[in-house]
């Protein structure tokens, strides 16, 4: 009886290791922080601003083990008349999923590793709003499963609307 769980214990474990991930650098490609209506917005602070997200991810391979994720992040709040400010920023990690099958590798990289991704990034999109003269802006955390999905459906649609328009 103990072989059988020792078998599915040994089992399990080998299943989690070829869904590991394994980070070997994160790093910033691009930050921008824009505060147009600087000093004036800072000296008559608006009252609560709407404040859009903008969410993106993508990836690329390097060699035939690592990948480079992209995570893009966009804020921008502003309130009736006034843009309060704009930032942007594409923040990178250079992963590796070994022993992943290649039915687990595209999600390991485009869920699980901007998952890890992603508490950094906030923290730098929160200090650099907070650099900026406003509130830290704290990003709610992002479910990159529909992420992911949204950027299936996107390139289907891509490919589909390519085919229609080669026919025609």
């Amino acid at each position: 009886m103990s072989d059988n769980s020792t078998e599915t214990q040994s089992d399990a474990n080998a299943e989690a290791a070829g869904r590991q991930i394994i980070v070997h650098a994160q790093y910033i490609k691009d930050l921008s922080f824009e505060n147009p209506n600087a000093p004036d917005i800072l000296i008559d602070p608006p009252q609560q601003p709407d404040v859009q997200i903008g969410v993106n991810v993508n990836a690329r391979g390097l060699n035939s083990e690592q990948y480079e994720v992209v995570l893009s992040l966009s804020a921008n709040a502003k309130t009736e008349d006034k843009v309060l400010f704009l930032t942007e920023l594409t923040y990178a990690a250079i992963v590796s999923a070994p022993g992943a099958s290649r039915d687990d590798l595209n999600p390991l990289i485009m869920i699980e590793a901007p998952r890890l991704m992603f508490p950094f990034a906030r923290a730098i999109i929160s200090d650099m709003t907070r650099d900026g003269g406003f509130m830290p802006l704290s990003i709610q955390p992002i479910d990159f499963v529909a992420v992911y999905q949204s950027n299936i459906e996107r390139q289907k649609e891509a490919l589909a609307s390519s085919e229609t328009d080669g026919e025609a």
